[in-house]
């Protein structure tokens, strides 16, 4: 399966130009790393691969299909950088899990989950416990490529080591292809199989060591 940005263009502001002519091809089998110094539209690629927000011009393709057809569960999931904003806090950790495709038990546990969580809301718990929640939420049984935006940079390093131990041999053992932004050059050549760093108007590909 191949996820496929094709001539993406974007712009917050007119005559402003965050991405231009952007060309991307992720297999499920790579794990790519996503470079950029702050400003450069790291997050706002993350969330036009995973269909959040639409380009100005261009496509991003799931196997040759334009990702806003998709119905139902999308395969491409996303990531945030901040759990708290992407849960609803009137709701309890068990109802945000059910947001998801067919959890596994599985998955659950081995991203160190509590049962005496789930009745929590997101208010009572920590931000590395929330973020669990969050990434268990993305990996549903039909989740075909992960987008993570800065997943660990609010988590502790215990934590750190921890989720992305859980998400390497998740994503191995799934065929998963997995795209990941991190200011963290050590987390990079420790989890990315290819790296591509976004300049204006242009990127550039390179293979991680």
């Amino acid at each position: 399966m191949l996820l496929e940005a094709k001539d993406i263009a974007f712009g917050y502001k007119k005559n402003t130009t965050i991405l231009a002519n952007f060309r991307l091809t992720v297999g499920n089998h790579e794990r790519v790393g996503i470079v950029a110094p702050s400003g450069f539209g790291k997050t706002t690629l993350c969330q036009i691969l995973a269909g959040y927000i639409k380009p100005q011009r261009g496509q991003v393709l799931l196997d040759g299909q334009d990702i806003h057809r998709i119905k139902g569960y999308c395969p491409v999931q996303m990531i945030w950088q901040h759990p708290e904003k992407s849960v609803n806090p009137r709701l309890r950790m068990k109802e945000t899990l059910a947001e998801g495709d067919e959890l596994e038990e599985r998955v659950i546990d081995g991203l160190g989950i509590e049962r005496a969580w789930f009745d929590r809301f997101p208010g009572e718990l920590s931000g590395g416990e929330m973020q669990r929640f969050c990434i268990a939420r993305a990996l549903g049984k039909r989740t075909q490529f992960l987008i993570a935006d800065e997943i660990s940079t609010m988590l502790d390093l215990i934590t750190q080591s921890q989720i992305w131990s859980f998400l390497l041999q998740e994503v191995a053992r799934r065929n998963i292809g997995l795209i990941a932004v991190t200011h963290s050059n050590a987390l990079l050549e420790h989890i990315a199989t290819r790296q591509v760093t976004l300049a204006p108007g242009c990127f550039t590909t390179g293979s991680a060591e």
